[in-house]
């Protein structure tokens, strides 16, 4: 995952240096898909964690049942 420097540092040198995407890839040592997608995007990355799942979900309307009794 690319962080927002390496990201900016991308288009950076894409657009002020004129540099290819291959020579990016080389110089940043990421692919060239990557170096694209980094051109293509319109914002830095982002990383969103999934919401990781309680123990009690499973069980939870069962005992919500049981207190409510």
């Amino acid at each position: 995952m690319l962080c927002v420097e390496d990201w900016a540092e991308i288009r950076r040198l894409h657009r002020a240096e004129r540099m290819p995407i291959k020579v990016i890839a080389r110089l940043m040592g990421c692919s060239r898909n990557t170096v694209r997608a980094a051109l293509a995007a319109d914002g830095p990355p982002r990383y969103e964690r999934r919401a990781a799942g309680s123990v009690v979900d499973e069980v939870e309307p069962r005992i919500r049942e049981l207190l409510a009794a």
